[in-house]
């Protein structure tokens, strides 16, 4: 099987390199040319990773097609396309849903729309598609948790909390930059900052069948804790992150 990726940004860099790295059987990878820089990077990483001519030739060379540009990008260039009958088509864009990626493929091909996310690389994260497919689970299911859903108008809430990385990193960022103003050496600062919250997340996981409530109330009234997260209700962070996902899945 021969897995074809048209558009060779961010994600897909991520999505190549946790395949790379899987026990996913595979005979090549073929990337497209738009952005050579990562296309050069993976060709010259992974021994399984060529660049194509062009998008079509992706296409042509490919078994399983891989949508990674920009929704406005891709609308423009897939119409333009050829695809086949016989191929799976799995789209990563945001706001083109399954109806417009049908009129846009023009064949009966097998569409899934998913939502991957940077730590597949890893081999790790939920991986949300959209809809079922038992052999694109399977495949998703090696290089992270595939979550099945039925229903495109439920899947958008999927991406609208997908839309929520760059803001955690963003915490992330502000509570190390607090600690190095308090004259604690940079990297100290990033490794306590990120080891805490990736333990915290262990921490919830595990605890996933449970309300993530209990979590909360599970801090003792008058700590640390208890005062932080009382603090920032009352500012209103939190409605603040909740009109936030309100907007980006209204753009959904």
């Amino acid at each position: 099987m021969n897995l074809g990726f048209i558009g060779t940004g961010n994600i897909v860099s991520d999505v190549v390199t946790g395949i790379s790295k899987s026990k996913i059987s595979y005979k090549k990878i073929i990337v497209s040319p738009r952005n050579k820089k990562k296309a050069q990077y993976l060709k010259k990483k992974f021994k399984k990773v060529i660049i194509a001519k062009n998008n079509q030739a992706v296409i042509d060379m490919s078994d399983w097609i891989f949508l990674g540009m920009l929704p406005k990008v891709g609308e423009n260039i897939l119409p333009k396309l050829n695809f086949k009958k016989t191929q799976t088509v799995v789209s990563f864009m945001s706001t083109t849903n399954y109806t417009k990626l049908k009129k846009i493929i023009k064949k009966k091909s097998i569409i899934i729309r998913a939502i991957p996310m940077p730590p597949i690389r890893l081999g790790k994260g939920p991986v949300a598609i959209f809809p079922p497919n038992k052999k694109v689970k399977n495949f998703f299911d090696k290089i992270g948790t595939t979550i099945e859903i039925k229903n495109e108008k439920l899947s958008k809430n999927f991406w609208a909390i997908s839309g929520t990385m760059a803001s955690f990193y963003e915490l992330l960022n502000v509570l190390s930059k607090w600690l190095i103003k308090k004259k604690t050496n940079k990297l100290d600062a990033q490794k306590y900052v990120t080891s805490l919250y990736s333990a915290l997340a262990q921490l919830a996981l595990l605890n996933s069948s449970k309300p993530l409530n209990d979590l909360v109330n599970e801090q003792t009234p008058g700590g640390l804790n208890w005062q932080g997260v009382n603090e920032l209700k009352k500012l209103g962070y939190y409605r603040l992150l909740e009109k936030s996902l309100k907007k980006i899945y209204k753009r959904l």
